[in-house]
């Protein structure tokens, strides 16, 4: 196997956190590695002369956070690199937060229950009442997000492998971001970053062997040299086949690919489906990188590990479960995308914002013309999201079905025009309408229409594809089971419920109204 690649920066790795989060050990790991470290509580004691509880019970949490600001401002004015372990409560002083711009900031994610598991029985001055703990959690955790650079779960281990992407983060340009994808059968470090693929950087060691398609090929096949091999694919869903699967295994095989060896994957969905599908089934499985060229792809299909190819019968119905060794999302590329493909891939952003409900709803219901200049933190937003979602159920056994809302009728919508009637977004867009009216959310479904004809997308169905077309497609669908094909609904943003099984006459119903909206 290929193993990850680092830069080298002088900026240090300082990680930030809630109470419980494991930012001491993060910085051990740090110091196993070779990086010097500092523990800025460790430090503050020192200073102090008393431990941090005696001295807040004695002192007081006013004095406590003005000795702690100094001291933090100070370490991370005269550092320069290695790592830092800050307290919980350090990113409270603003301050302290102009002073970190200089570094690059790890946020270890912890959820109040873990975190409360872990602290409990300590001496922590504000972890001796749940509630209060809770609601300190929930008043830090925007101050965190937006603070980091990197987001990597609060487990000592993942923070060790990540090490060399956080350390190579210090090195790339200014504003890129990195979260790290966890799932039960593997990690893996998500970038996204406006000029990541002009740097130069790339995340595995090894030789590449790139799959592309044509026209991406011509755009943007040179900034992943240097190539050991490469396969060219037609632009399209019609590439995703069996046959074209075979013929890019075939090249590779030509082409001198051996299992050390890793696949590149550039393009859009297509390319990274196939390009993964093939990956995953090359001599039993070799390292793919993800390098997404669209939206939809940049948003969404480039992470969690899912791939495969169509069958005449329907989308998807070939694949394997295969996580990418690294996702290299560079938003500057999505500035030569049509504009009618560019539209298409919003509507990944409209479903991932509608599952994920809150500030990420709100910020896509509120975007105007589309602007892939002004992407980058909508893209980092859904490529959290969807990475957290695989994070808790990678085989689709559970949770990860919420991310499939609008898909059953879009999916089908594709295979009743034969992959080429409808862009995959385009079609979900109308997935989506007939979702949100079987799960009777008919002002969110207005809503939604309203927000897919304000970017040009469509939402009625062309004649020249059936209704009994699409409903055939629907009954084919891939997690069919015996009682039945199950739909995510969504009666509000934030609260979908998967596998729920609907009358076929009220689906029937919504495919149609779809065509005659009327």
């Amino acid at each position: 196997m290929a193993s990850l690649s680092t830069g080298s920066t002088e900026r240090a790795l300082v990680f930030i956190g809630f109470m419980g989060a494991g930012k001491s050990k993060a910085a051990l790991a740090a110091r196993e590695a070779g990086l010097e470290t500092i523990d800025a509580d460790g430090a503050l004691e020192r200073e102090l002369g008393a431990p941090i509880d005696e001295f807040f019970a004695r002192e007081g949490e006013a004095e406590f956070r003005r000795r702690e600001e100094g001291l933090v401002i100070d370490l991370l004015e005269r550092t320069a690199g290695g790592a830092i372990a800050l307290g919980g409560g350090s990113v409270l002083s603003e301050g302290v937060r102009r002073a970190l711009r200089r570094h690059t900031i790890v946020w270890l994610e912890v959820d109040p229950e873990t975190a409360w598991r872990r602290v409990e029985e300590s001496d922590r001055p504000l972890a001796r009442d749940r509630e209060r703990f809770e609601a300190l959690h929930a008043e830090r955790r925007p101050i965190y997000e937006s603070l980091a650079d990197a987001i990597v779960p609060a487990e000592r281990e993942l923070v060790r492998r990540a090490l060399p992407a956080l350390i190579a983060l210090g090195s790339l340009p200014v504003g890129t971001r990195l979260a790290w994808g966890r799932s039960e059968s593997g990690d893996y470090p998500a970038f996204v970053g406006r000029g990541l693929l002009a740097s130069g950087y790339w995340p595995l060691e090894g030789r590449r062997f790139l799959v592309t398609d044509r026209e991406v090929g011509r755009l943007y096949a040179d900034k992943v040299e240097p190539l050991d091999g490469r396969v060219e694919v037609e632009p399209g869903e019609q590439a995703k086949t069996m046959a074209e699967a075979e013929r890019v295994l075939h090249q590779l095989a030509e082409q001198g690919m051996t299992r050390s060896d890793h696949v590149a994957a550039l393009g859009g969905g297509v390319v990274g489906d196939l390009g993964g599908f093939c990956a995953a089934t090359y001599q039993r499985g070799v390292e793919v990188v993800q390098v997404p060229t669209t939206l939809v792809a940049q948003v969404d299909s480039a992470y969690g590990g899912k791939t495969g190819v169509d069958l005449p019968e329907a989308k998807n119905y070939v694949g394997a479960y295969h996580l990418p060794a690294a996702v290299l999302a560079d938003p500057s590329l999505l500035a030569t995308l049509p504009a009618a493909e560019l539209a298409a891939g919003f509507v990944e952003v409209v479903k991932t914002a509608l599952i994920a409900g809150d500030v990420l709803w709100e910020r896509v219901r509120a975007i105007g013309e589309l602007d892939p200049e002004g992407l980058d933190e909508v893209v980092f937003a859904c490529a959290r999201m969807k990475l957290a979602v695989v994070a808790a159920d990678e085989r689709d056994a559970g949770r990860r079905q919420v991310l499939n809302l609008g898909h059953t009728v879009g999916h089908a919508i594709e295979a009743g025009g034969g992959y080429s009637r409808y862009r995959h977004g385009e079609a979900v867009g109308l997935g989506l309408l007939a979702a949100l009216r079987l799960s009777g959310a008919d002002e969110l479904r207005d809503e939604v229409a309203e927000l897919l004809a304000r970017h040009g997308l469509p939402s009625e169905l062309t004649p020249e594809i059936g209704v009994d077309e699409v409903v055939a497609a629907i009954e084919r669908d891939k997690k069919r089971t015996a009682a039945g094909v199950p739909f995510v609904l969504l009666a509000a943003p934030g609260a979908p419920r998967p596998g729920e099984l609907v009358d076929p006459d009220r689906v029937r119903a919504a495919v149609e109204e779809l065509q005659n909206p009327g």
